[in-house]
């Protein structure tokens, strides 16, 4: 049988800190306008969070299950913050036929651009088509077009990174590259005719 022995400070305040990342990774998006934004790769982590805030914190969990979760919890936490920091700053949410997407976006010469993988694009049938964006709170008529442009590619990230803090946090852990990668395509949101 398991032992049980009293939980430690430790392990209180990462149970803590973890019920708060869990939420955090529920309740951040709900702070854009439009539909909600399920933290996608964070729902697992947002989940995981939950259950390794109860683990640590029930006082009759045995002393194994809390030093497994608290083994865990790194990688948990990082997951949920991570979930919940993407979402903390501007999202625009685009509308297509295969559903919602939700994505940064950078301004430049007064016109909205995004990158992503060319196979999203191509899957949601998103160039040349006219589209609805939702930023700010109001929705207008797009037209998204691939700019196949390194040097658009590169103005975008860039301005990615300035932008969104989580995209430098990423960059400096090796989660993207420095740059754009070789599957990555800029769309520029021009207005409807």
């Amino acid at each position: 049988m398991s032992e049980t022995k009293p939980r430690s400070i430790a392990a209180a305040i990462v149970g803590v800190l973890m019920l708060c990342a869990g939420l955090a990774a529920f309740l951040v998006p709900l702070q854009h306008a439009g539909p909600y934004g399920i933290p996608g790769r964070g729902l697992v982590g947002g989940l995981l969070c939950f259950v390794i805030a109860g683990v640590l914190l029930v006082r009759a969990t045995p002393t194994i299950a809390r030093g497994l979760a608290l083994a865990a919890s790194p990688i948990v936490l990082f997951l949920a913050l991570y979930a919940a920091l993407a979402e903390l700053e501007e999202v625009v949410v685009l509308y297509t036929d295969e559903g919602e997407l939700r994505l940064w976006t950078v301004d430049h010469d007064g016109v909205a651009w995004v990158s992503m993988k060319r196979s999203k694009a191509d899957t949601h049938g998103i160039d040349g088509a006219e589209l609805s964006l939702l930023r700010e709170g109001e929705t207008r008529c797009v037209v998204p077009r691939i700019v196949d442009d390194p040097v658009a590619n590169r103005r975008t990230f860039d301005l990615r990174q300035d932008k969104y803090a989580v995209q430098r946090l990423a960059v400096s852990l090796g989660m993207f590259g420095d740059g754009p990668g070789p599957e990555t395509i800029t769309l520029r949101f021009d207005p409807c005719p």
